[in-house]
């Protein structure tokens, strides 16, 4: 882990901490449930930054646990297990006060080696795979696409889950089936792609291109599979004004490609440790998310 992770002190002292990811931390409650407490952090090119976005972790939290209740007819998430409450997980008022409205009660599950990644539009990586090769994760694209155009279908690209520090790498699909199996692997990329066709066409309704997003699942005690972690933020998710789109330039941001575009200009490797953040750039990306997540959920 980095040093930013390893100095920072746990929020909660009555539950174990038994993980630290670059946003959100998890700690144990029993042999069958976690807390996870979606942090301020901030992740760019795998690297956690030193400053936060003042009220992330709740706005992340928040587009979670709507789109969780959105789209629980496609597949089970990681808080309908739960049977634990967050004032039993936590009975202390003031220390779940610290927590409050950042802290999930979520079902422990086993969870799967990959990152489920669907693309609506040629961007990213993506983009730089389609021009060096005409393909994206090995999938054949249409000749002549521009920077940012939407795709004929959306695509299933995984890749693999980094450590906190290291770098996802885009793999194909066949070395996700050659790790979890054909079975599994199927279910994963199909439970993918629907979540992303039901989200995208709730987005656009509200004003918002979701151009791609990365899922993460485990599975229960019986097999089956279960969305985990978070979905469809400004985290996960390329969030783009619908209205300020166009094909062929790189459309303004919801999410926190801002802060990656801020990035670029700066001398860094992207190797941590990562740079501060001026306030400007904190106040503009808080302001991004708040409003990603107004539009997209009404809060």
């Amino acid at each position: 882990m980095s040093d930013i992770l390893e100095s920072t002190p746990a929020e909660l002292t009555s539950l174990p901490l038994i993980y630290r990811g670059k946003v959100r931390d998890v700690y144990g409650i029993d042999d069958r449930h976690i807390l996870i407490v979606a942090t301020d952090r901030l992740s760019a090119f795998d690297v956690v930054l030193p400053t936060g976005i003042p009220g992330k972790g709740a706005m992340l939290t928040a587009i979670s646990n709507f789109w969780f209740e959105r789209t629980r007819q496609i597949v089970p998430n990681h808080l309908d297990l739960a049977t634990v409450t967050l004032e039993q997980a936590l009975p202390d008022p003031a220390e779940r006060a610290r927590v409050e409205g950042r802290a999930v009660v979520a079902r422990k599950l086993r969870g799967l080696p990959v990152e489920a990644i669907v693309r609506g539009y040629l961007i990213g990586s993506g983009w730089k795979d389609y021009r060096t090769s005409g393909a994206v994760c090995g999938i054949a694209l249409p000749a002549g696409l521009r920077l940012a155009e939407r795709l004929p279908e959306p695509i299933f690209t995984p890749s693999t889950k980094a450590a906190v520090g290291d770098h996802d790498e885009n793999v194909s699909y066949e070395a996700v089936v050659a790790q979890i199996g054909a079975g599994l692997a199927a279910q994963v990329r199909d439970t993918s792609l629907r979540l992303y066709r039901e989200a995208a066409a709730w987005a656009l309704t509200r004003g918002i291109i979701i151009a791609d997003t990365k899922f993460e699942f485990g599975l229960d005690e019986h097999g089956a599979l279960v969305l985990m972690d978070e979905a469809l933020t400004p985290d996960s998710s390329r969030f783009w004004p619908a209205d300020q789109y166009r094909a062929g330039s790189n459309p303004p941001s919801f999410d926190k490609q801002f802060v990656r575009d801020y990035l670029e200009t700066l001398d860094w490797n992207k190797q941590a440790p990562g740079p501060a953040l001026p306030e400007e750039i904190l106040e503009r990306s808080a302001a991004k998310y708040r409003e990603a997540m107004t539009r997209l959920t009404g809060l």
